[in-house]
């Protein structure tokens, strides 16, 4: 993503309203048991969504909620991982993404078997490890781009 569409997604709406993904994604695909290939369809509008959701919002007028630093914070992660004065965080990030990895791991193959408990489950530590990850971007937002906004994009 350009800057633009960073500042674009750094708008609580584009943040929050992708929380929906990973359990919309497990619907269109186990609606694969109700509509067979027609299953195709909704998953392919869920991946649409995920391409769209961060360009269909406007900047935010305001950064001053946890959703935008957080949004903003994963940039500056993805930037800046290597630098020095982040490397506190790396440890725990790294955990938290082999956590979200494995939780995706349990929620794909559950899919596949169409096993409930699985997929929930899988869902669950998903979702739960990736606002965790947010948490943390949070928190790097506020050790680098704190009062900086959205100028970190220019």
């Amino acid at each position: 993503m350009n800057n633009e569409v960073w500042a674009r997604h750094a708008n609580p709406l584009s943040g929050w309203s992708r929380v929906s993904i990973l359990p919309l994604f497990a619907i269109a695909v186990w609606s694969r048991d109700w509509i067979g290939w027609w299953a195709l369809a909704p998953v392919a509008i869920v991946l649409l969504w995920t391409w769209l959701n961060p360009r269909l919002f406007s900047a935010p007028a305001s950064i001053d909620n946890w959703m935008s630093k957080g949004v903003l914070g994963e940039h500056i992660w993805l930037s800046r991982s290597k630098d020095s004065a982040l490397s506190h965080h790396a440890p725990v990030i790294r955990l938290l993404t082999i956590s979200t990895f494995a939780g995706a791991i349990l929620l794909f193959y559950g899919l596949a078997v169409l096993n409930l408990p699985l997929t929930m489950t899988g869902l669950a530590v998903s979702m739960l490890t990736k606002l965790w990850i947010q948490d943390r971007m949070v928190w790097v937002y506020s050790e680098v781009g704190d009062g900086k906004g959205l100028a970190l994009l220019e």
